[in-house]
Protein backbone atom coordinates (compact mmCIF):
# COMPACT_ATOMS: atom_id res chain seq x y z
CA UNK A 1 0.00 0.00 0.00
CA UNK A 2 1.49 3.31 -0.94
CA UNK A 3 -0.04 5.37 1.09
CA UNK A 4 0.77 8.26 4.09
CA UNK A 5 -0.57 7.73 7.31
CA UNK A 6 -0.53 10.42 9.22
CA UNK A 7 -1.37 10.62 13.50
CA UNK A 8 -2.62 13.55 15.33
CA UNK A 9 -1.42 12.59 18.98
CA UNK A 10 0.60 9.53 20.14
CA UNK A 11 -0.61 8.41 23.12
CA UNK A 12 -1.05 4.74 23.96
CA UNK A 13 -3.30 3.75 21.44
CA UNK A 14 -1.27 5.23 19.05
CA UNK A 15 1.88 3.78 19.98
CA UNK A 16 0.20 0.65 19.93
CA UNK A 17 -1.31 0.78 16.73
CA UNK A 18 2.13 2.26 15.07
CA UNK A 19 4.32 -0.46 16.63
CA UNK A 20 1.82 -3.13 15.50
CA UNK A 21 2.10 -1.41 11.89
CA UNK A 22 5.42 -1.29 11.64
CA UNK A 23 6.31 -4.72 13.11
CA UNK A 24 3.84 -6.36 10.64
CA UNK A 25 6.51 -5.18 7.66
CA UNK A 26 3.60 -4.30 5.62
CA UNK A 27 4.03 -0.77 6.02
CA UNK A 28 6.98 1.03 5.75
CA UNK A 29 8.06 3.40 8.98
CA UNK A 30 8.53 6.35 6.07
CA UNK A 31 4.77 6.04 5.29
CA UNK A 32 3.96 7.38 9.04
CA UNK A 33 3.91 10.82 10.34
CA UNK A 34 2.91 12.10 13.90
CA UNK A 35 2.36 15.29 15.11
CA UNK A 36 2.62 16.03 19.09
CA UNK A 37 2.37 19.14 21.65
CA UNK A 38 5.99 19.38 22.52
CA UNK A 39 9.70 19.13 21.83
CA UNK A 40 9.94 16.73 24.68
CA UNK A 41 7.02 14.35 23.47
CA UNK A 42 8.74 14.39 19.91
CA UNK A 43 12.04 13.68 21.02
CA UNK A 44 10.03 10.42 22.48
CA UNK A 45 8.14 9.62 19.74
CA UNK A 46 11.26 9.72 17.95
CA UNK A 47 13.39 7.52 19.70
CA UNK A 48 10.83 5.08 19.63
CA UNK A 49 10.06 4.54 15.99
CA UNK A 50 11.71 5.60 12.64
CA UNK A 51 8.89 7.78 11.63
CA UNK A 52 8.55 11.38 10.59
CA UNK A 53 7.57 13.85 13.00
CA UNK A 54 6.24 17.52 13.29
CA UNK A 55 5.13 19.53 16.01
CA UNK A 56 2.61 21.23 13.70
CA UNK A 57 -0.96 19.56 13.33
CA UNK A 58 -1.36 21.19 10.01
CA UNK A 59 1.47 19.55 8.61
CA UNK A 60 0.64 15.91 9.14
CA UNK A 61 -3.08 16.77 8.02
CA UNK A 62 -1.57 18.14 4.81
CA UNK A 63 0.66 14.99 4.22
CA UNK A 64 -1.37 12.14 4.86
CA UNK A 65 -3.90 9.98 3.04
CA UNK A 66 -5.44 8.73 5.71
CA UNK A 67 -5.13 10.49 8.89
CA UNK A 68 -6.17 9.37 12.56
CA UNK A 69 -7.43 11.41 14.91
CA UNK A 70 -5.64 10.09 18.15
CA UNK A 71 -7.45 12.43 20.78
CA UNK A 72 -9.68 12.27 23.29
CA UNK A 73 -12.95 12.94 22.40
CA UNK A 74 -12.85 16.51 23.89
CA UNK A 75 -10.45 17.32 22.07
CA UNK A 76 -11.76 16.52 18.39
CA UNK A 77 -13.39 20.39 17.73
CA UNK A 78 -10.44 22.26 18.66
CA UNK A 79 -8.13 19.69 16.33
CA UNK A 80 -10.33 19.85 13.45
CA UNK A 81 -10.77 23.18 13.62
CA UNK A 82 -7.02 23.98 13.40
CA UNK A 83 -6.64 21.84 10.33
CA UNK A 84 -10.11 21.68 8.52
CA UNK A 85 -8.41 23.80 5.72
CA UNK A 86 -5.19 22.07 5.81
CA UNK A 87 -6.63 18.65 4.15
CA UNK A 88 -7.49 17.78 0.60
CA UNK A 89 -11.03 16.75 -0.28
CA UNK A 90 -9.17 12.93 -0.70
CA UNK A 91 -7.62 12.48 2.66
CA UNK A 92 -9.91 9.57 5.07
CA UNK A 93 -10.50 11.01 8.35
CA UNK A 94 -10.50 8.20 11.01
CA UNK A 95 -11.50 8.52 14.86
CA UNK A 96 -10.17 6.42 17.79
CA UNK A 97 -12.52 7.83 20.16
CA UNK A 98 -15.15 6.64 21.98
CA UNK A 99 -18.37 8.23 21.30
CA UNK A 100 -17.22 10.12 18.10
CA UNK A 101 -20.07 9.97 15.39
CA UNK A 102 -19.21 10.09 11.63
CA UNK A 103 -22.14 12.74 11.92
CA UNK A 104 -20.04 14.85 14.30
CA UNK A 105 -16.95 14.26 12.31
CA UNK A 106 -19.19 15.91 9.12
CA UNK A 107 -20.33 18.40 11.42
CA UNK A 108 -17.37 19.55 12.35
CA UNK A 109 -15.60 19.55 9.11
CA UNK A 110 -18.69 21.30 8.09
CA UNK A 111 -18.48 19.67 4.46
CA UNK A 112 -18.30 16.31 2.98
CA UNK A 113 -15.78 14.33 4.11
CA UNK A 114 -14.25 10.98 3.68
CA UNK A 115 -15.20 9.81 7.49
CA UNK A 116 -14.00 6.25 9.22
CA UNK A 117 -15.06 5.48 13.13
CA UNK A 118 -12.89 3.25 14.68
CA UNK A 119 -12.51 1.40 18.03
CA UNK A 120 -8.96 -0.14 18.45
CA UNK A 121 -7.66 -2.08 21.67
CA UNK A 122 -4.31 -1.38 23.45
CA UNK A 123 -3.52 -5.64 22.28
CA UNK A 124 -2.74 -3.87 18.98
CA UNK A 125 0.62 -3.38 20.91
CA UNK A 126 1.46 -7.34 20.27
CA UNK A 127 -0.12 -7.19 17.25
CA UNK A 128 -3.03 -8.80 18.69
CA UNK A 129 -5.61 -5.90 18.74
CA UNK A 130 -9.29 -6.54 17.82
CA UNK A 131 -10.47 -3.53 16.14
CA UNK A 132 -14.42 -2.23 14.93
CA UNK A 133 -14.57 0.15 11.97
CA UNK A 134 -17.19 1.85 9.91
CA UNK A 135 -17.77 4.75 7.32
CA UNK A 136 -19.78 7.34 5.98
CA UNK A 137 -20.67 6.43 2.22
CA UNK A 138 -17.99 8.47 0.84
CA UNK A 139 -15.13 6.12 1.43
CA UNK A 140 -14.82 4.35 -1.07
CA UNK A 141 -13.74 0.41 -1.57
CA UNK A 142 -10.94 0.27 -1.96
CA UNK A 143 -10.04 3.08 0.78
CA UNK A 144 -11.98 0.57 2.74
CA UNK A 145 -9.78 -2.04 1.87
CA UNK A 146 -6.68 0.03 2.67
CA UNK A 147 -7.86 0.49 6.28
CA UNK A 148 -8.42 -2.94 6.28
CA UNK A 149 -5.08 -4.07 5.43
CA UNK A 150 -3.97 -1.09 7.93
CA UNK A 151 -5.83 -2.40 11.07
CA UNK A 152 -4.82 -6.31 9.92
CA UNK A 153 -1.33 -4.91 10.64
CA UNK A 154 -1.69 -4.53 14.45
CA UNK A 155 -4.96 -7.55 15.02
CA UNK A 156 -7.93 -8.59 13.49
CA UNK A 157 -10.85 -5.78 12.36
CA UNK A 158 -14.40 -6.34 12.04
CA UNK A 159 -16.74 -4.04 10.26
CA UNK A 160 -19.77 -3.28 11.72
CA UNK A 161 -22.70 -0.97 11.63
CA UNK A 162 -22.74 2.58 13.32
CA UNK A 163 -25.66 1.63 15.31
CA UNK A 164 -23.55 -0.71 16.93
CA UNK A 165 -20.37 1.29 17.34
CA UNK A 166 -21.17 2.39 21.09
CA UNK A 167 -21.31 -0.61 22.14
CA UNK A 168 -17.85 -2.07 20.71
CA UNK A 169 -16.29 -0.25 23.84
CA UNK A 170 -17.62 -2.31 26.50
CA UNK A 171 -16.67 -6.14 24.45
CA UNK A 172 -13.80 -5.21 23.09
CA UNK A 173 -12.23 -1.83 23.58
CA UNK A 174 -12.60 -1.85 27.39
CA UNK A 175 -12.11 -4.92 28.09
CA UNK A 176 -8.64 -5.56 27.93
CA UNK A 177 -8.83 -3.76 31.13
CA UNK A 178 -11.64 -6.25 32.43
CA UNK A 179 -9.06 -9.24 31.45
CA UNK A 180 -5.83 -7.86 33.22
CA UNK A 181 -8.15 -7.51 36.58
CA UNK A 182 -8.87 -11.53 35.88
CA UNK A 183 -5.60 -12.43 35.61
CA UNK A 184 -4.29 -10.47 38.40
CA UNK A 185 -7.35 -11.71 40.69
CA UNK A 186 -5.63 -15.79 39.53
CA UNK A 187 -2.07 -14.79 40.06
CA UNK A 188 -3.31 -13.18 43.76
CA UNK A 189 -5.31 -16.63 44.25
CA UNK A 190 -2.18 -18.62 43.18
CA UNK A 191 0.17 -16.38 45.33
CA UNK A 192 -2.25 -17.08 48.33
CA UNK A 193 -1.49 -20.72 47.72
CA UNK A 194 2.27 -20.59 47.47
CA UNK A 195 3.16 -20.06 43.97
CA UNK A 196 5.64 -17.28 43.39
CA UNK A 197 4.03 -14.04 41.98
CA UNK A 198 6.13 -14.18 38.60
CA UNK A 199 4.99 -17.46 38.32
CA UNK A 200 1.64 -17.18 38.94
CA UNK A 201 1.35 -14.37 36.33
CA UNK A 202 3.03 -16.62 33.69
CA UNK A 203 0.22 -19.88 34.58
CA UNK A 204 -2.69 -17.70 34.66
CA UNK A 205 -1.92 -15.13 31.68
CA UNK A 206 -0.67 -18.35 29.39
CA UNK A 207 -4.24 -19.77 30.80
CA UNK A 208 -6.28 -17.20 29.41
CA UNK A 209 -4.26 -17.05 26.27
CA UNK A 210 -4.89 -20.67 25.75
CA UNK A 211 -8.67 -19.86 26.03
CA UNK A 212 -9.41 -17.57 23.86
CA UNK A 213 -7.19 -19.05 21.29
CA UNK A 214 -9.62 -22.35 21.82
CA UNK A 215 -12.29 -20.47 21.31
CA UNK A 216 -11.13 -18.47 18.04
CA UNK A 217 -9.73 -21.58 16.49
CA UNK A 218 -12.10 -24.65 17.62
CA UNK A 219 -15.25 -22.47 16.43
CA UNK A 220 -16.97 -24.51 19.81
CA UNK A 221 -19.50 -22.31 21.83
CA UNK A 222 -17.60 -21.26 25.20
CA UNK A 223 -19.91 -22.79 27.12
CA UNK A 224 -19.29 -26.32 25.43
CA UNK A 225 -15.76 -25.49 25.86
CA UNK A 226 -16.08 -24.99 29.88
CA UNK A 227 -18.18 -28.13 30.00
CA UNK A 228 -15.11 -30.04 28.51
CA UNK A 229 -13.33 -29.15 31.50
CA UNK A 230 -15.80 -29.74 34.22
CA UNK A 231 -15.67 -33.77 35.39
CA UNK A 232 -18.82 -34.48 37.12
CA UNK A 233 -17.86 -33.99 40.66
CA UNK A 234 -14.56 -32.64 39.92
CA UNK A 235 -12.73 -29.37 41.14
CA UNK A 236 -13.49 -27.43 38.48
CA UNK A 237 -17.40 -27.61 38.61
CA UNK A 238 -17.19 -26.12 42.71
CA UNK A 239 -14.54 -23.55 41.32
CA UNK A 240 -17.76 -22.98 38.35
CA UNK A 241 -20.35 -23.09 40.86
CA UNK A 242 -18.91 -20.68 43.35
CA UNK A 243 -18.18 -18.13 40.64
CA UNK A 244 -21.92 -17.98 39.30
CA UNK A 245 -22.66 -18.06 43.26
CA UNK A 246 -20.92 -14.76 43.43
CA UNK A 247 -22.01 -13.43 40.15
CA UNK A 248 -19.40 -13.27 37.84
CA UNK A 249 -21.94 -13.38 34.66
CA UNK A 250 -23.83 -10.60 36.07
CA UNK A 251 -21.15 -8.73 37.42
CA UNK A 252 -19.95 -8.39 33.43
CA UNK A 253 -22.58 -7.50 32.15
CA UNK A 254 -23.18 -4.83 34.28
CA UNK A 255 -19.62 -3.32 33.46
CA UNK A 256 -20.56 -4.03 29.93
CA UNK A 257 -23.78 -2.03 30.30
CA UNK A 258 -21.85 1.00 32.74
CA UNK A 259 -19.43 1.10 29.69
CA UNK A 260 -21.75 1.69 26.82
CA UNK A 261 -23.99 4.32 28.98
CA UNK A 262 -20.47 6.35 29.21
CA UNK A 263 -19.85 5.84 25.73
CA UNK A 264 -23.23 7.19 24.85
CA UNK A 265 -22.97 10.02 27.58
CA UNK A 266 -20.00 11.26 24.89
CA UNK A 267 -21.62 11.33 22.03
CA UNK A 268 -24.36 13.24 22.92
CA UNK A 269 -22.06 16.14 24.46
Amino acid sequence: MNKNIGFIGCGKMAKAMIEGIIGSGNINADQIKVSTKTENSLQTIEELFPIHTALENKEVASWADYLVLAIKPDQHQEVIKEIKDSLSYTTVIITIAAGITLEALENLFGRKIKAVRTMPNTPSLVREGMSAVTYNPYVSTEEREDLITIFNCFGKVEEVEEGLMDSIPAISGSSPAYVYMFIEALADGGVKQGIARDQAYKLAAQAVLGAAKMVLETGIHPGELKDQVCTPGGATIEAVATLEEKGLRSAVLSAMESCTNKVQSLSQK
